[in-house]
C-alpha cells in the first residue's frame, strides 16, 4: 500500500470522517487486521477559518503549503486537503510540493461524468457555491450548474460554522437540509452535490428523492484508489 496524507482539522468532524471512511474501505479490501497507511496534520480550524473569513487566501495558502510540506517529508505519496472551501488554494500548494493533491471537484466531477449526470445543484458553503474555482472544475467535467442560491449559501455558512465544525448536530438544521433538497429536486437537475465535508452530519445521502453526491466519501475513496494502487 501506498501512504496518503490528510491535511484535516478542517474541521476535525470532519476528517474522522475521512480517517473512518478509509480504513472502512481499506478493511473491506484488504480483510483481516488491515488499516490505512496515513500521515494526518490536523490543523488548528480557527487560524485558517480566520484566514478565509477576513478573505486573506494567501494567508490559508501559506498555512496548506507549510502542512504539505511538512507531510510529504514525513512520507507521504499524495495528499488530500480534507474541506471544500480550501481548494480555493490548491494551485498555490500543489505548486509547492512534489507529490499530486488529488481534487476534490475533480474525482467528484469524474463520478458524475460516469453515472451520465449532466445537469446538479451545487449546494455548500458560499465560496464554494459562488466561486469559480469549484464551479468551473466540475463544469469542465461536462456538468451544468444550477445559479448559485446564495440565501441556502448563507444558511449553510451559519449552520456548518456556528454549528457542524465544533460537533453540534441539531433536528432544526437536519429538517432545513431536507427541505432544502426536496425543494431542489422540483428543479431541472439529475442530482444534488454535497459540497460541504460536514454536511453530512445533517443529511442522509441515501433517504433523499434527488441523488446526493457526497464529497466528503468520493473524495476518501479517491484517496483509498491511491492507498491501493
Amino acid at each position: 500500500m501506498r501512504k496518503l496524507g490528510l491535511i484535516g482539522g478542517l474541521s476535525w468532524t470532519s476528517t474522522a470522517r475521512y480517517y473512518e471512511i478509509i480504513n472502512q474501505a481499506v478493511h473491506r479490501a484488504l480483510g483481516g487486521q488491515h488499516s490505512a497507511p496515513l500521515l494526518i496534520e490536523s490543523l488548528d480550524f480557527a487560524e485558517v477559518a480566520r484566514c478565509a473569513t477576513q478573505e486573506d487566501w494567501d494567508c490559508a495558502a501559506g498555512q496548506l503549503i507549510a502542512s504539505a510540506g511538512r507531510l510529504q517529508q514525513a512520507g507521504a505519496q499524495s495528499l488530500l486537503i480534507c474541506a471544500n472551501s480550501m481548494h480555493r488554494v490548491y494551485d498555490q500548494v500543489q505548486a509547492q510540493v512534489d507529490i499530486p493533491i488529488i481534487h476534490i471537484a475533480d474525482v467528484v466531477g469524474g463520478r458524475l461524468k460516469a453515472d451520465g449526470v449532466e445537469k446538479a445543484a451545487l449546494i455548500g458553503t458560499r465560496n464554494v457555491m459562488t466561486e469559480k474555482f469549484y464551479r468551473q472544475r466540475l463544469v469542465s467535467h461536462g456538468v451544468s450548474l444550477l445559479p448559485a442560491d446564495m440565501e441556502l449559501a448563507e444558511r449553510i455558512d451559519r449552520i456548518v460554522y456556528d454549528e457542524l465544525t465544533v460537533g453540534k448536530v441539531t433536528k432544526q438544521s437536519e429538517r432545513f437540509m431536507k427541505s432544502e433538497l426536496t425543494d431542489i429536486a422540483k428543479q431541472d437537475v439529475q442530482a444534488a452535490v454535497l459540497a460541504c465535508t460536514e454536511l453530512e452530519l445533517i443529511v442522509d445521502v441515501k433517504a433523499n428523492v434527488l441523488p446526493i453526491y457526497d464529497c466528503t466519501h468520493i473524495h476518501a475513496r479517491a484517496g483509498v484508489d491511491f492507498i491501493l494502487g
